[in-house]
């Protein structure tokens, strides 16, 4: 809107696999099943870069303590062409993250070893995995929140929240107060947002009027960065210059920026931040020089999102994703190719029928490698620069899953980061049309101790006979009839896919011996932007007859599937359709389970931080244009209906759905004298991240299950 047994692993017993992944190992006999603190401490694996030669990958795992539940992230090395490697970890002390290559081979890093604030780090990298001493590569007085470095390994491209009319990287403290450039203008703690101003606050944190995300371009010498050659990218704004944050907050990272070939310039993807800033999609592409001279807009047209970034190796093409609709978050974003020698550009893959989320080129700059939802999968796909047909990339019989990262090596073959519903991310080495092999065994031995669950895929006509997509997940082996959970996913244009979760994980709901249901209703993704469009402006109407009719289907196609004996939990979207069962199908479930959920559809017009979200699936208007369009799918309408036992989740820091709207459902349910219970984080967003928070949320959520469905004398 838009988841007891301890189980530790030792990060010293990574080892590399021989064996192509599987989605199931033979558990013992009375293998236990897997946990809530399973989920929450094993290992995450993050990104991972190749070195230049193709012969070294680096990749983050973060570990969760499972005494204290305090996280740690470390860098591992591991060598890709000598068999039999086992990964190395570089000996560090404090955070590490964004793994990067030099063209000479170093590796490059972010980190606050020295307790202060984020910076640069690189060091020296051998053919076996082994690195010598880590070497500071900056020292600014910003923090840095991400880097990125040329092509020809001269000069960095460095990004951090910085004064708007700072002309350095930080070191700006006498800006804040007073000088007209912020809103924090004291003499108290106060900041006043001015007539005009853009985002009061996003996601879960308050703006401070007059900072932005700001790219700054250095030159490196020696290996380190030269602090008086830095030079910021986002121009005069007397001058047309940006005024905005690059990349996007909250969720921008380094795939919104690149730089060209030659290593004279950035491409960035940023959104003016004024007053339309609320209900615009528009993030344009702008070309900066690092010489940080006056960038121009080379997506001013589009009045929609681009995004992604990517120049060939030879220079030639400049390509990238893009939105054609303005105030659509979840259009289509279709590959746009432009020649960087005429200017003139095209869509790439205008005919394909789906949605491209991540991009690079392959080394001979004739076709792009891309990843995109389809049904239930996540593959990557190779496109064709000339002709713009995309060529499905198969790394598994049958289920393919999620591919979340994926990169080109010499050969053919490919590194891949995936994952799927019921088995964690690893890293895997393969070439399309042959089983993959996996590298890591960061979950797959832990998992594979564990009692399995089985997943079956299901198809049924749903609304106007369109065919609908879900997932059944229950213990493997089980027999009889099983408590059921029906799982509705976020968004609303989302899906609950084949891929792994640390938060909504269907394979921990089926452990705990419930046959677990996802629908992919329509307004999902993956399936074609019209199947996705049709939510618009109808949030109570198809998908909750998808619904309906997924649970016959579901049982229909397993007797285990007890919709007799059931629950329903939804969060995001999921929870607006947990409040909207409760006024539309108050007899169906036994049980409700609703996280961050719209409850007054009018409220959360005037309160939610992104208006473009809210008003385009209520026709482009606002509240007072057209209240009958919020009113139609309005939950409060319907509470005389209410009946099923609820239990609510929210959290103040949630600013997508504010807690007010959690606390409204609760105050409907007890003044209705329903069965309820309302469990509020202080510390917490639209998602529940932190370790402990996790556990006391899914303790509460399978309390409540087992209250209503596995009653006891």
């Amino acid at each position: 809107m838009p988841a007891m047994n301890t189980f530790k692993l030792s990060l010293a017993a990574l080892a590399l696999g021989t064996a192509p992944f599987a989605f199931a190992a033979a558990p013992a006999p009375s293998a236990p099943a897997m946990t809530t603190q399973d989920l929450v401490t094993l290992p995450r694996l993050g990104s991972f870069a190749v070195s230049a030669d193709g012969r070294l990958a680096a990749y983050t795992v973060t570990t969760t303590d499972p005494q204290s539940y305090k996280r740690s992230t470390a860098l591992w090395l591991l060598a890709l062409d000598r068999k039999g490697a086992k990964p190395v970890k570089l000996n560090w002390q404090g955070s590490l993250s964004d793994p990067a290559f030099a063209p000479d081979g170093r590796l490059w890093f972010l980190s606050d070893k020295d307790g202060k604030t984020a910076q640069v780090w690189s060091v020296q990298t051998g053919a076996d995995g082994s690195a010598g001493a880590p070497v500071k590569v900056t020292d600014l007085a910003a923090e840095v929140a991400g880097f990125k470095l040329s092509p020809d390994g001269t000069r960095l491209a460095v990004w951090g929240d910085v004064a708007r009319a700072c002309a350095t990287f930080g070191g700006c403290a006498d800006l804040p107060h007073g000088d007209g450039n912020t809103g924090l203008p004291g003499p108290g703690t106060g900041r006043l947002y001015r007539d005009g101003a853009g985002f009061v606050r996003h996601w879960d944190a308050w703006e401070t009027p007059g900072i932005h995300s700001r790219i700054f371009a250095f030159t490196l010498k020696a290996g380190q960065v030269d602090p008086a050659s830095g030079h910021a990218l986002d121009g005069d704004p007397a001058k047309g210059g940006l005024v905005g944050d690059a990349p996007s907050k909250p969720f921008g990272d380094g795939s919104e920026l690149t730089w060209s070939a030659d290593s004279t310039a950035v491409i960035y993807a940023a959104r003016q931040a004024d007053r339309d800033e609320p209900r615009s999609t528009n993030l344009d592409l702008w070309w900066a020089p690092a010489d940080g001279s006056a960038p121009r807009n080379l997506t001013a047209g589009n009045r929609g999102t681009d995004t992604t970034p990517a120049v060939s190796p030879d220079g030639r093409w400049l390509a990238w994703a893009a939105m054609a609709r303005a105030g659509y978050e979840a259009d289509r974003l279709v590959v746009q190719l432009m020649d960087l020698k005429t200017g003139q550009s095209h869509p790439l893959t205008q005919d394909w029928d789906r949605s491209a989320s991540s991009l690079a080129f392959t080394a001979d700059s004739k076709a792009l490698i891309v990843t995109a939802q389809d049904v239930l999968d996540t593959p990557a796909f190779r496109v064709d620069l000339a002709s713009g047909k995309a060529t499905r990339l198969a790394f598994q019989k049958g289920r393919e899953g999620h591919v979340a990262q994926i990169a080109e090596l010499k050969g053919g073959a490919f590194l891949l980061k995936r994952d799927s519903i019921d088995a964690a991310p690893e890293l895997y080495l393969g070439k399309p049309g042959q089983a993959a092999t996996r590298l890591t065994d960061l979950h797959a031995s832990a998992l594979a101790a564990m009692a399995p669950v089985a997943v079956q895929r299901f198809s049924f006509a749903g609304a106007n006979g369109d065919t609908v997509w879900g997932q059944i997940l229950k213990p493997a082996g089980a027999t009889g009839k099983l408590p059921t959970v029906l799982l509705v996913h976020g968004g609303p244009q989302g899906s609950f896919n084949d891929s792994w979760s640390t938060r909504w994980n269907p394979r921990l709901w089926a452990a705990q011996g419930y046959a677990a249901i996802t629908i992919d209703f329509h307004g999902s993704t993956g399936y074609g932007q019209a199947f996705t469009d049709s939510i618009n402006q109808d949030w109570g109407g198809k998908p909750l007859q998808d619904l309906k009719l997924g649970m016959v289907a579901a049982a229909a196609r397993d007797s285990a599937v007890d919709t007799a004996n059931a629950c329903a939990a939804g969060g995001s979207y999921g929870g607006y359709m947990m409040n909207w069962i409760e006024g539309q199908w108050p007899d169906r479930f036994k049980c409700i389970i609703q996280h961050d959920g719209v409850f007054d559809a009018r409220a959360m017009a005037y309160e939610t931080d992104e208006l473009w979200f809210d008003e385009w699936e209520h026709g482009g208007h606002a509240y007072f244009e057209a209240p009958e369009a919020f009113e139609k799918w309005n939950p409060v309408n319907h509470v005389a209906q209410w009946k099923t036992p609820m239990l609510v989740i929210t959290s103040e820091n949630d600013f997508r759905i504010p807690y007010t709207q959690g606390l409204a459902s609760f105050t409907a349910l007890q003044r209705r004298g329903i069965p309820s219970e309302l469990l509020v984080f202080p510390d917490e967003n639209h998602w529940v991240l932190k370790a402990k928070n996790s556990l006391q949320w899914h303790q509460s959520v399978f309390g409540w299950l087992a209250r209503w469905l596995k009653p006891t004398p």
